[in-house]
């Protein structure tokens, strides 16, 4: 359920409308839905309730630290991928007993801090990262609690750039190198190996894949108690994908998902993790823009937004489709015009749409770009010394700014000129 619709022919966010919003705060901006953030937490928490399980949101998909804290106050833990999510995560209220830490690159530093922290556990992506936490936690006397992550060599469909469960992706350790790299893990003196870890990608449509991934799982986890290693959770990952697209695939339910999970694990004695990210916040939030120009050229129409690629790059980066609609809902059998929905950047792929039919548009309409709460605002830059924009939060008939849209003078005060220029 989303808690954006339209009363009396406006788009409202909760009980708030768009164009209030539009009007106190500015466009382009982010605006998250708190009630519909719950809603999918919720949802997702009653599908695994018959397991022992921690919900880890995942921090990369929105790192806002007023979303961290309304999911830490529901219970949520997270799981991060860098230094500066771990301390947005802790700054949220997410305890580091519910905290796990991904991602291919981590740093010494990095490590340190999540160590100082006593985070849940470290999933350790390559015999060279072992070996520096090993080093790491000797040298704070302490232990580190590890699960590998383990690429299943399974593919996951989706975009070639978020799949990451196949053998030649940068991701874990090959499953065919699995019993070796445990092996040696057991042996160091500042490692205790509590689990395997497991993430094949993100967007996925469907259950095959995650269900041929959790086989291999937990035939491993089989083979690794039998060889002496106390494996006692199972971090699965995320990646179930939400629905972006009328006319594409309904990505299954959670409830489905819970469902295979719970019975192919029953018996075990296994703590599962899992890592929602996009199916918790993606449909809890939406670009709002305002329209510049309206050009009407002799092959495409275009509607030119304040909003622009380095707001939202995800259009750009993955072709990825986003449902687009004004504030003001038209009348049915308004005529419709096909648009190109384009940002002012300098640059072709600054697109957010091609061929959409909408309602006739003209400058100054409020235009809403759905699905944006996850790998929106978080992808941001400032390509082109364009501000970052504001994030919005509704509760109700009340909204906060989350994040304040700096100005180019903030921009520039992290720059500096030498003086023998």
């Amino acid at each position: 359920m989303r808690h954006f619709h339209f009363q009396d022919g406006q788009m409202m966010a909760e009980n708030v409308s768009l164009h209030t919003i539009a009007d106190e705060v500015g466009t382009p901006v982010y605006v998250y839905s708190a009630a519909t953030l719950k809603r999918h937490y919720q949802v997702f928490e009653q599908a695994i309730s018959d397991m022992d399980a921690l919900i880890a949101f995942s921090v990369k998909a929105n790192s806002n630290i007023a979303v961290l804290a309304l999911l830490a106050k529901l219970g949520a833990g997270a799981d991060v991928v860098s230094g500066g999510e771990l301390t947005r995560a802790l700054m949220a209220g997410m305890p580091a007993q519910k905290i796990v830490f991904s991602g291919v690159g981590k740093t010494m530093d990095e490590m340190r801090a999540a160590l100082e922290a006593d985070i849940l556990q470290f999933n350790v992506e390559s015999m060279p990262e072992l070996y520096a936490l090993d080093a790491t936690a000797r040298a704070l006397n302490t232990t580190a609690r590890i699960a590998f992550r383990i690429n299943p060599d399974v593919s996951a469909g989706g975009h070639a750039k978020i799949t990451t469960g196949k053998a030649e992706n940068k991701f874990g350790i090959n499953i065919d190198q699995a019993e070796s790299a445990y092996a040696e893990a057991a042996s160091l003196g500042n490692i205790e190996i509590v689990g395997i870890d497991m993430h094949i990608g993100s967007q996925i449509d469907t259950l095959a894949p995650f269900k041929a991934a959790l086989t291999k799982g937990i035939e491993l986890i089989k083979t690794l108690r039998a060889s002496g290693h106390n494996i006692r959770s199972y971090d699965f990952g995320g990646g179930l994908g939400i629905p972006y697209n009328e006319d594409e695939n309904t990505p299954p339910l959670p409830a489905l998902y819970g469902q295979m999970i719970a019975e192919a694990t029953i018996g075990l004695d296994l703590k599962m993790i899992f890592e929602p990210g996009r199916l918790i916040a993606g449909n809890a939030g939406i670009l709002l823009s305002k329209t510049v120009y309206v050009k009407k050229g002799s092959v495409r129409n275009f509607i030119i937004l304040d909003a622009a690629m380095n707001d939202l790059i995800r259009p750009a980066l993955y072709d990825a489709h986003h449902h687009i609609e004004p504030v003001t809902l038209t009348e049915n059998g308004a005529p419709t015009q096909t648009y190109d929905i384009v940002g002012p950047v300098c640059e072709t792929g600054d697109t957010f749409a091609k061929h959409r039919d909408l309602p006739e548009i003209s400058a100054g309409d409020l235009i809403v770009i759905h699905s944006a709460g996850a790998y929106g605002a978080v992808q941001a830059g400032q390509y082109n010394t364009r501000p970052l924009i504001p994030e919005v939060l509704v509760s109700g008939d009340k909204y906060e700014i989350i994040r304040e849209r700096p100005s180019v003078e903030d921009i520039l005060k992290t720059e500096h000129i030498p003086d023998w220029v």
